[in-house]
């Protein structure tokens, strides 16, 4: 990289120079990017399809657009495989891209915000700009068709970039999850219904969702997710859902036989406190009988 070309003074080149290096020596397994030669304010980034989703074995390319003001003023994200969770070749519109500014915190970085989007990648897209909601199926045939080859996007330095980073990214990726019958889908879909899904490279988000998993009875899971923090201070990154899932609790279905028996109990109830009250009452007009009648003969009254 020609860092003669830039201004070494300027925060937005000093900041960006320090994240390549830091990218370099501290390499991930989920995600891969690096800024073009030409422009280090233009990254290309791929990401893995996080585990036990429908996008698992996914390679995705992506571009990032840092501008001038960075850290300042977030980036700006892209994909460019289809993955039938966001457009393609359309800016995203999450809390760590441009469309969201009073989000983003100066302490984040490319890293963190790679971290956020495969993070983002299972969750419902609850119509945001940029976001698709196809099927696991659909999804799960688009992440097999992105291990071929990098999408065709921009110039031949920029291609040639992203296909080294593609075939980086193909060496060690992990085999793609066997397609299932219709029958056994469907199976799937049912029973993992109400589940949410995610992974990323750090347990922070992991624990937000599964946290969430498995409720107490009577509570049930409502999905709202809507953004994703991101902890960048020192030591591994953290990533939680904080306004992403919230429990309420179910009130247990009655039917009709059930509360034809909760009336009939209570109506008993009724008649047993009504009967209790006329014996204490006969009881006590009794016992007042018995002491006015051996008053008056204890005083002579009596013949």
């Amino acid at each position: 990289m020609a860092e003669e070309k830039y201004n070494l003074k300027n925060p937005a080149v000093k900041r960006i120079l320090q994240e390549v290096k830091e990218m370099q020596s501290n390499p991930s397994d989920d995600f891969m990017s690096l800024p073009l030669e030409e422009n280090i304010f233009e990254w290309q980034f791929a990401i893995r399809g996080p585990s036990d989703t429908e996008f698992e074995g996914g390679i995705y390319h992506g571009r990032i657009q840092l501008p001038a003001e960075y850290p300042f003023k977030p980036p700006a994200f892209m994909l460019l495989t289809p993955n039938g969770r966001f457009e393609t070749q359309t800016k995203i519109c999450l809390s760590i891209s441009n469309h969201h500014p009073e989000h983003w915190q100066p302490s984040w970085s490319v890293r963190t915000a790679l971290v956020a989007l495969i993070a983002f990648m299972p969750t419902n897209p609850d119509g945001a700009l940029g976001s698709l909601d196809y099927t696991k199926e659909e999804r799960r045939k688009l992440a097999i068709k992105s291990r071929e080859a990098a999408p065709k996007f921009g110039t031949p330095e920029r291609q040639k970039l992203m296909d080294e980073i593609h075939q980086d990214m193909l060496s060690t990726a992990p085999p793609v999850p066997q397609l299932t019958s219709p029958q056994s889908s469907d199976d799937n879909l049912h029973s993992r219904e109400g589940e949410t899904e995610g992974n990323t490279e750090n347990d922070g988000a992991v624990a937000a969702i599964e946290e969430h998993q498995n409720p107490e009875p009577g509570l049930r899971i409502v999905e709202d997710v809507h953004a994703v923090h991101v902890n960048a201070n020192a030591g591994p990154l953290r990533v939680s859902f904080t306004a992403g899932l919230t429990l309420s609790r179910q009130v247990p279905a009655v039917g009709p036989s059930e509360q034809q028996q909760r009336l009939e109990v209570r109506d008993r109830k009724n008649v047993d406190d009504r009967l209790f009250t006329w014996a204490a009452v006969g009881l006590t007009l009794a016992i007042a009988f018995l002491l006015m009648k051996k008053f008056m003969k204890a005083s002579g009254y009596t013949s």
